[in-house]
């Protein structure tokens, strides 16, 4: 344990009471150590053995192209709450804001107030109106719904939109792959390559067999084990130490900057870092593999349900896992001790330390389990997605139109299963060739590009008749390029470097392409495409609700 790192020094004396604690675990586990072993795998096997039933039993569901990609829009508010909520958090939530709470204290609950936000205007506001306009299309993808609202005449939009998507759907899936070897090497101390392998290979077995309703009710799974888990171990922590004043004094021992809002001072750099932190929200307003769910519900009666389930869901797991990372840093590490030198990079092992040192063997199954939740929620809505934008936006609407549709069933089966190998493969190299790359950026990286590229385009396409075609297209160019320059070179300048790093890539990119779409519509508007969008919008609100 890295709790041993403490061993021998002089300790806060707020920190006996969970010390005690932490004493009787180590020492109950020392005595049983073959059943602890038996313990774990145990829970970690039920748990695999669920995800694999539900992926069969949806099987059933996706013998079609509809059923594959969109379930056949049957979600309950239930399902799409959970679902949507469980792939937008991914393995980013439980290893990178945990580690987040640990390395910054106070201020990484700025996180909390950016998802939270972000959640309600997906769910509060554009979730009717786009669920309305995807069935007046008979939208099967959100590019579907791109190409229906633009009446596009040329496949660029199309083309562009796919691409993108998948581009940054095999990134971000890469992080999920890098988190699930981390998880496995961290929780069960196992190779990162086997644990990266068996996890993924997990999720893909699924998702070929059962597609979206697979992955959605996996999703509704995984979700409640998160949420479970995750509110759970802060509390008992909690409990072991003692009460909050102890907490936020021995935060202030170690490093002031732990308790302030701000990070510290009120400088340029932290206020980035705080509106980074928060306008990471901003992936949830837009983004194609959680208005996937506000697609395939099967009414807006549900949306009303499953807004409030979304909200409060967001609000308990985020507030947990910075609470984790926090309570971590309290516990772990002392003043002028580098937390990454005791919590790995970033701290994304802090977590793994508070339920060593905290819980008996078969509860350290459960919370294996509940990374692992994380990451295979992501991973199946993102694997499905691209597999739908490769089957059905690239190769049924562009080559062959007249394809069956059980064929296209089999294709995306066979889509799925291709998009799986090229993250992999991408994962490895980027394991090997950056070594001290952190879940956090890993994540962040694929989610802001998402974001970027898609999330101004669909809020323009949604709520602003002027928008066009050509916009839309500038605007994607925008985002997805800007997330480029913003990584890899602004980041990098030697004046203003360290403020693009502190806002991450986000801010920068989403700004971009939103003020992009905009000026490209004022410059070349199209009054007729404009006129249609009202009367569509018009339309779509007589739908039967």
């Amino acid at each position: 344990m890295q709790f041993a790192a403490n061993e021998g020094n002089i300790l806060p004396a707020m920190k006996i009471p969970a010390i005690a604690v932490i004493k009787i675990w180590q020492g109950l586990r020392t005595i049983w150590l073959i059943p602890v072993m038996i313990e774990k795998y145990a829970v970690i096997a039920l748990y695999f053995t669920v995800l694999v039933f539900l992926g069969v039993f949806a099987a059933r569901g996706a013998r079609s192209m509809k059923g594959f990609v969109i379930g056949g829009k049957s979600l309950s508010f239930w399902v799409a709450a959970f679902s949507a909520q469980a792939t937008g958090e991914s393995a980013w939530l439980l290893l990178g804001v945990t580690g987040m709470g640990a390395m910054l204290g106070f201020s990484a609950y700025w996180i909390v107030v950016g998802e939270v936000v972000g959640v309600f205007f997906a769910w509060f506001v554009m979730g009717k109106r786009y669920k309305r306009l995807t069935d007046l299309y008979s939208s099967l993808t959100m590019t579907d719904f791109l190409v229906s609202r633009f009446q596009s005449k040329t496949t660029l939009l199309r083309l562009l939109s796919a691409v993108s998507l998948i581009i940054f759907v095999l990134i971000y899936i890469s992080a999920q792959i890098d988190a699930t070897g981390s998880a496995f090497e961290a929780f069960l101390d196992w190779n990162y390559y086997q644990g990266a392998l068996v996890g993924f290979g997990i999720v893909v077995l699924y998702c070929v067999a059962g597609g979206f309703l697979a992955a959605a009710w996996t999703d509704m799974f995984q979700g409640a084990v998160m949420l479970g888990c995750l509110v759970v171990l802060p509390v008992v922590a909690w409990l072991a130490i003692g009460n909050s004043a102890e907490i936020v004094a021995g935060l202030t021992a170690i490093d002031p900057a732990l308790v302030s809002v701000w990070g510290g001072e009120f400088t340029l750099i932290n206020v980035s870092v705080v509106l980074g932190m928060m306008l990471i929200g901003l992936g949830f307003v837009g983004s194609p593999q959680v208005f996937a769910r506000l697609l395939a519900v099967r009414s807006e009666a549900e949306i009303d349900r499953g807004k409030w389930v979304a909200l409060l869901f967001t609000f308990l797991v985020d507030a947990a896992a910075v609470s984790i990372g926090v309570l971590g840093r309290y516990l772990f590490t002392e003043k002028g001790v580098d937390p990454e030198t005791v919590l790995g990079n970033g701290a994304q092992n802090v977590m793994s330390e508070l339920v060593h040192v905290s819980f008996p063997p078969w509860i350290v199954g459960l919370y294996v389990a509940a990374v692992l939740s994380a990451i295979m929620s992501t991973v199946s809505s993102l694997l499905v997605m691209a597999a739908g934008a490769v089957t059905h936006d690239l190769y049924a609407k562009l080559v062959n139109p007249s394809m069956s549709d059980s064929l296209a069933a089999k294709l995306c089966r066979y889509s799925t299963l291709a998009i799986a190998m090229g993250a992999m493969a991408l994962a490895t190299v980027v394991s090997l060739v950056a070594p001290e790359r952190t879940i956090f950026w890993f994540a962040i990286f694929g989610w802001s590009g998402i974001a970027a590229t898609f999330c101004p385009m669909v809020i323009l396409a949604l709520f602003w008749p002027p928008f066009t075609e050509k916009a839309a297209i500038a605007s994607m160019a925008a985002g997805f390029s800007m997330t480029m320059i913003s990584k890899f070179l602004l980041q990098e300048l030697p004046s203003v470097g360290p403020v693009f790093v502190a806002l991450e890539t986000m801010p920068p990119s989403f700004l971009a392409a939103l003020i992009v779409g905009y000026v490209v519509s004022i410059i070349s508007p199209e009054p007729a495409n404009a006129k249609q969008f009202e009367r569509d919008l018009l339309a779509s609100s007589q739908l039967k609700k």
